[in-house]
């Protein structure tokens, strides 16, 4: 997908997006709409950057500048 590996990482972790989302404190939707690609906060790229067990300086594995 464009942008992101988040589907990538999250289905290699074999978490639902519902689970991620419960975890990153964001909706399930939020997640659907990042995993097609669609731009999203700082804030929650380091939301979802912690839930998925990332530190905030291996953004790169997730997402493209």
């Amino acid at each position: 997908m464009p942008g992101n590996r988040l589907k990538d990482v999250r289905e290699s972790l074999l978490l639902s997006k519902a689970e991620l989302a419960r975890r990153a404190e964001v909706s399930p939707i939020t997640i659907s709409r990042i995993e097609k690609g669609m731009p999203c906060r700082l804030d929650t790229q380091r939301k979802l950057l912690l839930a998925l067990g990332f530190r905030l300086t291996d953004k790169s594995k997730l997402f493209e500048d």
